[in-house]
């Protein structure tokens, strides 16, 4: 069975900002996804406004990986380990450590 993932977008509210996804199935009507992230994480955890969709997305394909055994929910929160991973993955440094081209070379 295909889905369709669509980031719909975003909402600020007091103590959060809610992240929309739709998802399409050939078979039934389109559900909504919501992710909500504690707005002080993007002090606290460096998390950057234009990193939160991807950070939401890469959690929403695992909880549809994990939807074989347990039914979806239609509401998630986003953990502060789940914030701190995602920093540390995507860091410059990590990024940087990852790239071949990089690979014994000083600058």
């Amino acid at each position: 069975m295909t889905v369709n993932v669509q980031y719909v977008g975003f909402k600020s509210k007091t103590i959060v900002r809610e992240y929309s996804f739709l998802l399409r199935e050939s078979s039934i009507e389109p559900r909504e996804i919501i992710f909500t992230i504690l707005n002080e994480a993007f002090c606290s955890h460096g998390l950057r406004y234009q990193d939160a969709p991807d950070l939401c997305s890469l959690k929403l394909h695992r909880e549809m990986a994990n939807s074989v055994n347990d039914p979806m929910k239609t509401h998630y929160r986003i953990s502060g380990t789940e914030l701190d991973n995602y920093r540390d993955s995507h860091s410059p440094k990590a990024a940087k450590a990852l790239d071949p081209r990089k690979v014994g070379q000083d600058f």
